[in-house]
């Protein structure tokens, strides 16, 4: 209920739209005086509100948000903030006093809206006309308005995360070229987001900023399957677009209305959770947005329909850019798949269009941006004056050739491809203005919430602090066994009991419930496996209580004890008989006519129902390929049964369906996956994080401007047992200098395979084993560890760096041209550091000493990582006599896992051992320009293009 006291702060909060916070209290009053001279707004009635209303409460959802945005908002452009680091206390503390409130308020407010952890975007562009200012955005707010408002009141979204989004979105927007500007321009930019981590949210904002803006053709090339490209129009539909622009008048009692109306059996539409904007945004001075697609139809000639691309002009006198014209025209929006006809129909009919294209500001968003649209065919096959091109990229190229004034925006959570594209080539999709890298969401599931990737050795792994041992269930790598498919199975029974468990005591609705298998893309494999699981499913005893056993073991010694130890606040039965009674229920569910099964592929010879989430409540057993691999969201997903092999990480990646928001089950949760499948995934994992990693420490200002632009970024991919992408995907960047403090080769060292080369790394490490004399007691931020430490000079570690051997011989290349470069005076020692286990296994090593063995995961070619340890980074500054011209050498004698347990020494010579290093330069040891990378770019026109220092 909207009491007068809550309407009189929130109109309070609205008059502060310019983003500066004013007298709170003051403001309130004067809106109250207007509705009753005797209400009581005063601050005391504030915090007893603040006290007693609930969390949906309007007042506390809007005081909240504008919190969030002013405790985030940039020093620049804001003198309100007195220089305040965004979401520190220091800005809270400005905030309060801002808004006048007294130490009591500030304390209850504390409490009830936490300082969020603030923007974890990563910006790297070059400079850029500032067009888009606050006055701009709050002058035109239509569509973003109405989306975040559809974020907050509908999908529950928490204050700090549409804050956070709103900083995200702002970043893209003010980078593109201000639409009403006379002369064209054209901005190319790439948004690296998270598998599944909520991408769509993102560009849907960008579209609504931009539609707002002044952008009025607006084109989403979803990925490449139709119910990739159904599932993003009816998201727009939804949460953008809006019932009144889809309606156009249609009353939906007519009894043609579905010719027109494409979601008139839409559960959400029955419902009315469509968005409404109250009235045909056209009808009170906004833009309305046309689809020239819809849900069940992708793009098609619109023969002489071409008109509905030609925009709406109130001077004919003027073009369409002007803002005479651009703030009276309407919106189109064309979502299409990367299809070659479909996108060839679209091209064709821009050309024949009446209207002139240069003067059309338009928005390309390009999602999963490198499928099928990077031009990646290897250079030394090019022609000397043309490119060959894929079909889809050469129809993406006349788009923005046809669109002078087109603005490029590419999404992907695999952006490796993308960086090596030709830069000198402008038809090509090279993010050259600028690359956003987006933060990992609160409460998303990612790949590292299935690995252990800093876990201390010395501790036994359990389910509390191993996410291996909570979420990950190893498959044996053999073929057909039916144990381990049954007992992925009885995990996806299982935890539907749970989840209808949890909607009894209050949680959820669990709409979805899916369990994913993902084995093969061929269909008749996927045949198979569908029969297969029909077969076990009706052996399984689910209805006739001969499953119970398993079932309660399964309850007992898993789930029972894992949601336990993850102690997430989910409610969960205290013993398996109080699960028992939701069994039958979770069985019907699944398999309402017997057949748990639902296959996604386009195999024709299968009868069955369509995958539709939005249409109905979708509890199954989902058998796919393609369709379910990539881009495409599987609501519900709760177990996967994963044993197919992939070759390159950024397709390995992108198959990790698991990965999303688990809300009300992340405890339940659960991966069946092959050990090679799981290494390599760690593997990928670590990829995506050390390329994360260097573009935050590359998003760098040094006196008001950019150190480095996205032509200044090579492939950063370090490899961690996968090929990052394709071959031919890897070209066009060499490294000459890498001039970064912290070096870690991670797996760029010999295979396992090349024992005379690994042997001849433990001969160039020998030097340092022998310096590592003394054994001290070291220290983390939160364990200690015992270590062999000792020095060598500067002129001694480059030696023992120079003979070592790698997988690629420019690997180190680069790190070890500026090593090699650094003067005494910046580094005069090393510091060589061996951390030892307590437990671990301990081998001779060159007859010098016993040393501790680690254990490291492989990659499918037989490559190892050797990467070192949070603890032991931390314990480097804390090395007693440490020196400011000291750096560091962190050395693991390191070896396969599953291989410490066999013998691994003869006469002293261990066996496929990897002498592993972490290398940390001093503080000084950092270019006096400021610029981390040093790098040449091959062309075809060139055989070597260097970008150095002007």
């Amino acid at each position: 209920m909207i009491t007068p006291l809550i309407q009189a702060y929130t109109s309070a909060l609205r008059a502060m739209e310019d983003n500066t916070p004013r007298g709170l209290v003051r403001r309130a009053q004067v809106e109250a005086d207007d509705l009753d001279p005797d209400l009581d707004v005063s601050e005391e009635k504030l915090r007893e509100h603040l006290e007693t209303s609930g969390p949906d409460d309007k007042l506390r959802l809007d005081l909240h948000l504008n919190l969030a945005k002013w405790d985030n908002a940039p020093i620049s452009g804001n003198s309100w903030t007195y220089d305040t680091e965004p979401n520190s206390e220091e800005r809270r503390t400005r905030v309060i006093a801002a808004l006048g409130l007294s130490s009591e308020t500030a304390t209850e407010i504390a409490r009830h809206f936490p300082l969020a952890k603030g923007d974890g975007t990563t910006v790297i562009a070059g400079p850029w006309d500032p067009w888009y200012t606050e006055e701009v955005k709050r002058a035109r707010d239509f569509y973003w308005g109405h989306y975040i408002d559809y974020l907050r009141t509908r999908r529950g979204w928490h204050a700090d995360a549409i804050a956070n989004l709103d900083t995200a979105t702002t970043h893209v927007v003010e980078r593109l070229t201000e639409p009403s500007r006379e002369k064209a321009g054209s901005t190319k930019g790439l948004v690296v987001g998270y598998v599944q981590s909520g991408k769509t949210a993102n560009f849907t904002g960008v579209i609504a900023k931009s539609i707002d803006a002044g952008y009025r053709l607006i084109i989403v090339m979803t990925g490449t399957t139709n119910i990739l490209r159904e599932q993003t129009q009816r998201r727009l539909d939804m949460e953008l677009v809006g019932r009144e622009n889809i309606l156009r008048g249609t009353e939906e009692s007519e009894p043609d209305a579905a010719q027109f109306i494409d979601y008139l059996d839409d559960e959400d539409w029955i419902a009315d959770r469509f968005v409404r904007h109250g009235a045909w945004p056209s009808e009170i001075g906004r833009p309305d947005i046309h689809r020239m697609t819809n849900r069940q139809f992708d793009y098609r000639r619109l023969q002489q329909g071409r008109s509905a691309l030609e925009f709406e002009r109130r001077d004919r006198t003027k073009p369409l850019w002007h803002k005479d014209n651009l703030f009276t025209s309407d919106a189109r929006l064309i979502i299409v798949k990367k299809n070659a006809t479909v996108l060839n129909n679209l091209v064709k009919d821009l050309k024949n269009t009446a209207d002139r294209l240069e003067n059309i500001p338009a928005l390309i968003i390009d999602d999963e941006s490198d499928q099928a649209s990077v031009n990646t065919t290897d250079p030394r096959k090019w022609s000397e004056d043309q490119k060959e091109r894929t079909t889809i990229n050469k129809h993406l190229s006349t788009l923005l050739d046809l669109l002078p004034r087109a603005q490029y925006i590419g999404y992907t959570a695999t952006p490796f491809a993308n960086v090596f594209v030709d830069p000198t080539d402008a038809a090509d999709i090279f993010p050259k203005d600028y690359l956003i890298s987006l933060e990992r969401p609160l409460g998303y599931m990612g790949a590292e919430d299935f690995h252990d990737l800093d876990l201390d050795p010395d501790v036994a792994p359990n389910f509390s602090n191993s996410k291996e041992m909570a979420h990950l269930r190893l498959l044996l790598d053999q073929k057909d066994d039916d144990d381990e498919l049954q007992a992925a199975l009885d995990s996806f029974v299982i935890t539907a009991a749970i989840k209808l468990y949890r909607e009894a005591h209050g949680s959820g609705p669990f709409k979805h419930h899916t369990m994913l298998i993902h084995e093969t893309m061929r269909k008749a494999g996927q045949r198979s496996r569908a029969e297969t699981i029909q077969e076990l499913w009706r052996s399984a005893g689910y209805m006739s209580g001969r499953a119970n056993s398993r079932l309660q073991s399964l309850f007992d010694e898993d789930f029972a004890p894992v949601s336990q130890a993850l102690d997430l606040g989910y409610s969960m039965p205290a013993r398996y008989e109080d699960l028992a009674q939701f069994l039958g229920e979770a069985v019907r569910r699944i398999a309402p006519n017997g057949n748990p099964v639902l296959v996604v592929n386009s195999d024709k010879d299968i009868e069955q129902e369509d995958l539709d989430f939005d249409k109905r409540s979708v509890w199954r057993v989902l058998v796919g390929g393609n369709k379910l691999a990539r881009g495409f969201t599987v609501e519900g997903l709760t177990v996967t049964y994963y044993s197919r092999r992939v070759g390159h990480a950024e397709a390995l990646m992108q198959m990790g369906r698991w990965f999303g928001f688990r809300q009300g089950y992340r405890d339940l949760v659960r991966l069946f996956i092959t050990p090679g499948v799981r290494d390599a995934f760690e593997a990928a994992c670590r990829d995506e994080e050390h390329f994360r990693s260097e573009l935050r420490q590359y998003a760098t200002m040094v006196d008001g401007r950019p150190v480095f632009t996205p032509f200044d970024i090579p492939p950063l991919v370090a490899r961690h047992g996968l090929r990052p992408t394709a071959a031919n995907k890897m070209y066009n960047a060499k490294l000459v200098e890498r001039r970064t403090r912290t070096k870690e080769p991670s797996s760029g060292y010999p295979l396992l395979t090349n024992q005379a080369a690994l042997d001849r790394n433990i001969d160039a490490c020998v030097p340092l084993l022998r310096a590592a004399k003394d054994r001290v007691l070291l220290s983390g931020e939160k364990r200690k560890f015992d270590a062999f430490l000792g020095e060598v000079s500067h002129q001694e570690m480059v030696s023992v760096l120079s003979a070592l051997e790698w997988a690629t011989p420019d690997k180190f290349t680069a790190d070890l041209a500026w090593i090699s470069s650094l003067a005494e005076d910046v580094i005069d020692r090393w510091d060589v550091m061996l951390p030892q286990q307590k437990s671990g296994r301990r081998v001779n090593i060159r007859g010098v000493a016993d040393f501790t063995v680690h254990g490291r995961t492989v990659g499918a070619d037989e490559s190892i990582r050797g990467n070192s340890e949070s603890a032991h980074r931390e314990a480097i500054d804390k090395i007693p006599g440490r020196t400011p011209t000291s750096g560091c050498a962190i050395l693991y004698p390191v070896m396969k896992k599953d291989e410490l347990d066999r013998e691994i020494t003869t006469e002293g010579y261990p066996s496929r051992m990897v002498m592993a290093l972490m290398l940390q330069l001093p503080n000084d040891a950092l270019p006096s320009d400021h610029r981390p990378l040093v790098y040449r770019v091959v062309v075809p026109e060139k055989p070597l293009y260097a970008i150095v220092d002007a």
